[in-house]
């Protein structure tokens, strides 16, 4: 079996959602069934109210794409900073790029300074880094 594009040798593509800690610790992670989309989890949420005190950045994979927040992680990025009551550090990890937005700045992060997560972002998502 050759393995197409949302495909690697283990994992099929899907999303990935990291909670980064002020350290860089991943403090929790949780997935969805599709490459796509990443449905809204009370579980998910729990956790996020859990680490509060220490949550400094979400991160999820969009592994097909496209380098950029979506109109729906907008609206929930602002529920969020609202929910917690100070702005947090938001990311997405695609294929070739890693976009992060950070006191209302978004910027992209290039191969050199990206966080160690990112590669490990990158595996459970399925994707593996283009040339």
């Amino acid at each position: 079996m050759t393995p197409d594009a949302t495909t690697t040798a283990t994992t099929r593509a899907r999303e990935v959602c990291f909670l980064i800690g002020r350290s860089g610790a991943v403090l929790w992670a949780d997935a969805s069934d599709s490459p796509s989309a990443l449905p809204d989890s009370r579980t998910r949420w729990q956790a996020i109210w859990d680490h509060r005190d220490d949550l400094a950045e979400i991160a999820h994979s969009h592994p097909h794409g496209p380098a950029a927040f979506s109109r729906e992680d907008e609206t929930t990025m602002a529920a969020l900073d609202s929910a917690l009551g100070r702005v947090l550090r938001y990311s997405v990890v695609a294929p070739r790029a890693m976009i992060v937005r950070d006191a209302g700045r978004t910027f992209t992060i290039d191969d050199d300074h990206q966080p160690w997560w990112a590669g490990v972002l990158r595996l459970a998502s399925g994707m593996r880094k283009e040339p």
